[in-house]
């Protein structure tokens, strides 16, 4: 019975958000609320929520100085380097920009950590596609997926838990993993190509105000003037400028199926993200807005590669070092209290739609882990798997990867489930390492599950809806997980 709840829980869940007949916010709380009244243990259901908001309540705070530190950071203009150059690549091609966008999440993604990812990788990318109509749900799909790939790194979180729950090591773990991931990898930078294919299929070939041609875009010799267009130009400065081909693209890009349309603005998304204007001024990261700090950068850009290396050192807890971080940049850079507090109001929008997010989870997360829904989910999808793939037992935690830890977190996939996916496969002859290694593919889907809060920072500053995004990305980011899984057995790793 709990078995068949649980199941019907995360349906239910994920239908009515992808129908976008209530929120995310609404649907973590309501949904999970009313099947823990139906598993006939609605009496403890304040119980399970006080135990998943305290489980969630570190990543909460993590992710809340995750946000004012390196919105702080935009707003100084440490990143701007980071922008110009990505910009000078990208030019007005749809292409690029797209191409683009997977290569800057791939980069940021090597800090370990999914929330930082996406905040600079929207705050760089959002002016651009909106200055070129290009799909919101695209920039989110493809850094997400990128995102995913690199989220096995051994400091962000799957490879250690898998390490940890197997007593292996984290190195002989992801060591050999490295020629899958590389491939699954390339795939996220060949699905990106093809993405931006069509969308320059949609909106044609496009020029920047002032430029008489396509071809002129790709062809200028100065990469300044074209990057202060891009980065610094308002949108009422002059409309863009659609090649003759372009009239026809709507019929063009059909064959392959219609690109998703840039989801429109609710008012359940936050305001636009850390040095982006909102739409209707739309100026993107403004070159020479009033926050930016350059005699500071330097200091600033120390303080972030500390804060990285004591993450990954593990010298404090995260949280903790997001808030010594945060406060630090913030009296540093903005010594002034009316600026300290102007500072923190700008980024407070995205901290409480974050924050929201990950309690409203917790009453989900909780009740599905109170319950035992979890457990006994587990429990069915393991005793399910035929004798005879015994054997094989690498393949199928591959596959059940997938699934399993979309919808269930990290910490219960690889401390719940893992060891008994090890213990069936040790039955068989089939090393723990394999099975480790196995269950790292799914991590690329992994990155858009509901149960992940970076993803709430990742939709909320891209303005898209969170069922449009799953919509669209779901699909790719399964895809992605399965070339690694093969890539895997192909290279004899798995």
């Amino acid at each position: 019975m709990l078995t068949f709840l649980g199941f019907a829980m995360i349906a239910t869940f994920l239908v009515l958000i992808m129908m976008k007949k209530m929120s995310p916010i609404a649907a973590l709380v309501l949904i999970p609320a009313l099947f823990c009244v139906f598993a006939g243990k609605g009496a403890h259901l304040g119980d399970y929520v006080i135990e998943g908001v305290g489980k969630l309540a570190p990543t909460a705070a993590m992710l809340m100085f995750a946000i004012v530190y390196f919105g702080l950071m935009i707003d100084v203009g440490l990143f701007d380097p980071i922008v110009r150059g990505i910009l000078r690549f990208c030019k007005a091609d749809p292409v690029r920009v797209v191409v683009g966008t997977a290569v800057l999440a791939a980069i940021v993604s090597l800090d370990g950590d999914g929330s930082t990812t996406f905040m600079i990788t929207v705050s760089a990318m959002y002016p651009l596609y909106k200055r070129l109509g290009l799909s919101l749900v695209v920039m989110t799909g493809v850094a997400a997926t990128a995102n995913g790939v690199m989220n096995t790194l051994p400091w962000g979180g799957p490879t250690a838990r898998a390490a940890t729950a197997l007593k292996l090591d984290a190195a002989d773990i992801f060591v050999p993993m490295i020629p899958a991931l590389a491939v699954g990898l390339l795939f996220v930078f060949a699905l990106a190509y093809f993405l931006g294919l069509r969308e320059r299929r949609r909106v044609g070939m496009l020029t920047l105000p002032g430029r008489t041609a396509p071809g002129d875009v790709e062809d200028v010799e100065d990469t300044e003037d074209v990057e202060e267009e891009l980065v610094g130009a308002a949108a009422g400065s002059g409309a863009q400028s659609v090649s003759a081909g372009s009239a026809g693209s709507a019929a063009a890009g059909a064959a392959d199926g219609p690109a998703p349309a840039a989801p429109s603005t609710s008012t359940s998304t936050p305001a636009a993200g850390p040095g982006v204007a909102p739409e209707d001024g739309f100026q993107g990261l403004d070159p020479h807005r009033p926050t930016l700090r350059p005699r500071l950068y330097w200091f600033n850009a120390g303080l972030t590669v500390a804060l990285l290396a004591a993450m990954i050192t593990e010298l404090l807890p995260i949280p903790v070092l997001f808030l010594l971080g945060a406060a630090l940049a913030l009296t540093v850079n903005f010594p002034h209290m009316p600026d300290q507090r102007a500072r923190i109001a700008a980024h407070a929008d995205n901290v409480l739609n974050v924050a929201g997010m990950v309690f409203a989870a917790a009453v989900f997360t909780g009740v599905l882990t109170g319950t035992g829904m979890v457990k006994h989910m587990a429990d069915w999808l393991v005793g399910a798997i035929p004798e005879g793939m015994g054997p094989h037992m690498a393949l199928v935690t591959g596959l059940l990867s997938l699934p399993l830890t979309y919808f269930m977190s990290n910490d219960g996939f690889y401390f719940g489930v893992l060891p008994v996916l090890a213990e069936a496969g040790a039955a068989h002859g089939v090393s723990p390492l394999e099975i480790a290694r196995a269950s790292l593919v799914g991590q690329a889907l992994h990155m858009s599950s509901p149960l992940v809060p970076a993803v709430y920072v990742l939709v909320g500053m891209a303005r898209v809806e969170f069922g449009d995004h799953t919509r669209f990305t779901v699909k790719w980011a399964a895809l992605t997980s399965l070339v690694v899984l093969a890539a895997g057995m192909l290279f004899g790793i798995i």
